[in-house]
């Protein structure tokens, strides 16, 4: 049985750094993120502010697209991100 996958974006503000990371486990993994019980890049820019996800039908799927988001161009991002959440509102309390 496959796993589903997630896609998503984090931000510490509105235009600010973005993170593009993947997982099966949204709530579980954005929470780590919140928390912050290991060091590394969302840790050093403060990332934990959920702004944009997508759930796909595989793990693989969702590798697939966060390949493809990393390649994009910042803008490009941020349309995507703004076409669903203009104002970078941080998403973790939907998924809840």
């Amino acid at each position: 049985m496959n796993k589903i996958g997630y896609t998503y974006i984090l931000s510490n503000k509105k235009k600010g750094t973005l993170y593009i990371g993947v997982t099966s486990h949204l709530v579980k993994r954005i929470y780590e993120h919140k928390t912050k019980p290991v060091g590394g890049f969302t840790k050093q820019y403060n990332l934990d502010k959920l702004i944009y996800f997508e759930m796909h039908d595989t793990i693989g799927l969702a590798i697939q697209r966060e390949k493809q988001l990393k390649n994009w161009h910042r803008q490009w991002k941020i349309e995507l991100i703004e076409k669903d959440n203009p104002e970078w509102q941080d998403l973790y309390d939907t998924i809840l």
